[in-house]
């Protein structure tokens, strides 16, 4: 039988307008079409989260998520969060605006095994220089540079931001979109601990105009166990408004 999840309401709040991704900035953003500065993808993945981890604190140590962001959420923006868990067991959750239309859309399940991914990606200098991201330079299964950082929080928002800065860390970045993560917990993250990210180009492509990139990242806690692993999905170079042009 199907069981609703409590409903989560929140104001968004774009706490990246000061980022080096400018696409968080109204002025740039107005660039590409948007109204204003995107509220970052980490942030609704944060929020959608809420209800997951209301229901089963034990996801955030042995859980997964699928998400994919369907429309930009403003500064201000009322975000809807409803959860439902399914008749397998997978948790359906949704992020709406006032009239129903999906912000972000995505499936969470709980699960319990033995088994951790075999080969764990080494860890590797940053670029002394970042380069401008391209096709010719972002290359399936290149090794990107290791982020090694302190984590502050353990906020499934704040976790998946960590691992979203490989990439930014690697390329110097113009505006760009957090499209999609596939993301796996295999322990919980303990806040205050150091954590390295580590991670490979995994594919790039074209579509409507966009270019995309695929990054696998893993998140190794200070201890040496397996925290995370995420494939982030990325519009490195979002196509120009019309009237940009």
């Amino acid at each position: 039988m199907k069981q609703s999840l409590h409903i989560y309401r929140v104001r968004a709040i774009n706490w990246a307008t000061d980022s080096e991704n400018k696409i968080h900035d109204d002025s740039v953003a107005a660039e590409y079409g948007f109204r204003g500065g995107l509220v970052p993808g980490v942030t609704v993945y944060g929020y959608m989260s809420v209800p997951i981890v209301e229901f089963a604190p034990e996801w955030l140590d042995h859980g997964t998520m699928q998400v994919r962001f369907h429309q930009p959420v403003y500064d201000g923006d009322e975000v809807i969060v409803r959860a439902e868990v399914q008749d397998d067991k997978t948790i359906k959750v949704t992020a709406e605006n006032e009239s129903g239309v999906a912000f972000g859309s995505g499936t969470a399940l709980v699960w319990r095994t033995t088994e951790r991914p075999q080969e764990r990606y080494p860890e590797h200098p940053l670029p002394q220089t970042r380069p401008v991201p391209s096709r010719e330079n972002l290359i399936p299964g290149s090794t990107l540079g290791s982020v090694v950082e302190k984590l502050e929080t353990t906020d499934p928002r704040d976790v998946l931001q960590f691992s979203n800065q490989v990439l930014a860390r690697n390329f110097q970045l113009g505006p760009w979109i957090h499209a999609a993560s596939e993301i796996t917990n295999w322990s919980a993250a303990r806040e205050g601990e150091e954590i390295s990210a580590r991670g490979r180009i995994h594919d790039r492509f074209d579509r409507k105009g966009h270019e995309f990139v695929v990054v696998d990242v893993m998140l190794i806690g200070g201890d040496g166990r397996l925290v995370q692993t995420v494939r982030h999905t990325a519009i490195y170079r979002p196509r120009m408004a019309a009237s940009a042009k």
